[in-house]
């Protein structure tokens, strides 16, 4: 019986460890630079929501570092994403749009998903809702909180592999 107990203890606290971070109320972005993130750069392959994932990041050029997502399922492009993370006001911003599988994109023609830089760690970096960690030269994990449909969030891993 206390072994159930401490089971459920354990298993309720792994949901709230979670690897997205939040500004504070207030809180600004860190000073920040393109070169403390360099390491992303690479061509990425995984699994998730049933399918393949790729992710394409380039090396810093001109403030940025732009990158492509791809998710493949049952053979078929669900979804891409473009985006970058960027140099701006001292500090760094990942930002992106969605496309379908014909590039209809999802947001309007003028907004971008943005994730302010919460902080940066030797091998990870912390923007709102998405987080990168390099585990060694050929792994990262990225963790993204996404909004379910009734409304609450979930962060999901991603565990890529260098190609």
């Amino acid at each position: 019986m206390k072994y159930s107990y401490l089971l459920i203890f354990f298993f309720s606290l792994s949901g709230f460890c979670q690897k997205t971070k939040q500004l504070t109320e207030g809180q600004k972005s860190p000073k920040a630079s393109l070169e403390s993130v360099s390491w992303i750069a690479g061509h990425w392959k995984g699994e998730a929501f049933g399918g393949i994932t790729e992710e394409i990041w380039s090396p810093p050029l001109g403030n940025s570092m732009m990158f492509v997502f791809k998710l493949v399922a049952e053979g078929k492009i669900q979804f891409y994403e473009i985006g970058h993370i960027q140099e701006n006001k001292e500090t760094l911003i990942l930002q992106l749009k969605h496309f379908d599988g014909n590039l209809k994109g999802w947001e309007n023609k003028e907004e971008t998903v943005n994730f302010k830089l919460v902080k940066i760690e030797k091998n990870i970096v912390y923007f709102e809702g998405f987080t990168i960690e390099r585990i060694n030269d050929s792994e990262i994990n990225l963790y993204v909180l996404i909004k379910n449909e009734d409304g609450t969030k979930k962060e999901e891993k991603f565990n890529y592999k260098r190609v």
